[in-house]
């Protein structure tokens, strides 16, 4: 075919392939049932426990592992952080009875490219597949407004805001920024106005500010002092 090698042609013929994992055979059922009614996916195996799970997906490195982690032997994290080192490759879709913030979070942070909650029905479970195979992210309905709030969540803190600042630095512009006074600073610290008078001096340089309420305009509007 004109503009395409070989391998590229095979890699677009290939068939997204699925691993299913669910200790309940009837949602085994139910999902394995939706993706074969349509064309491009094939469900490469089932398993029911978490140490059959991780030996399938390395054996068969599938493109996309659907499982509710509940499966026994590990921690739902555990079975998730497993499966990406023996498969980094796969992409994992969650579907589980569990719609709360705390496993979902758990899940993303884990690895996880979607979660979908059971029940869903097929047409979803297969869009899930295929969003998730092609390097994306899906979760249901029921907690899309949730989504964004999270992924923030499981990324982390925010980075504080003038990273050229030492820690100890950081513990006197973020009083500063509260409107403390140097002698009230150094009485919160234990530490002499000497060395709090320093420590000013030092990050009114870093900050590149004239004074003390240039300090703490640039400080509030990075968010500080608002506590």
């Amino acid at each position: 075919m004109p503009g395409h090698t070989t391998s590229e042609v095979d890699r677009d013929l290939a068939p997204l392939t699925v691993l299913i994992a669910d200790s309940q055979p009837a949602v085994r059922h139910q999902v394995r049932s939706a993706l074969e009614l349509v064309g491009g996916i094939a469900v490469v195996s089932e398993t029911a426990t978490a140490n059959a799970t991780i030996a399938e997906v390395f054996r068969h490195q599938p493109d996309v592992l659907v499982i509710d982690p509940r499966l026994g032997e590990f921690t739902n994290v555990d079975v998730l952080s497993r499966v990406s080192r023996v498969a980094p490759e796969t992409k994992v879709l969650v579907l589980s009875a569990l719609d709360d913030d705390t496993a979902i979070r758990a899940a993303i942070q884990a690895g996880a490219r979607g979660y979908l909650i059971k029940g869903a029905d097929p047409d979803q479970i297969v869009r899930g597949v295929q969003v998730v195979g092609a390097g994306e992210a899906i979760v249901g309905k029921a907690i899309a407004v949730r989504f964004s709030a999270l992924m923030r969540s499981a990324a982390g803190p925010e980075p504080y805001p003038f990273p050229q600042l030492t820690a100890r630095e950081r513990e006197v512009l973020d009083r500063i920024a509260a409107g403390k006074s140097n002698s009230a600073i150094a009485r919160e610290l234990a530490l002499a106005p000497k060395t709090i008078s320093n420590r000013v001096s030092a990050v009114f340089g870093k900050l590149g500010v004239a004074d003390r309420a240039q300090a703490i305009v640039l400080a509030r509007d990075a968010g500080l002092g608002r506590g």
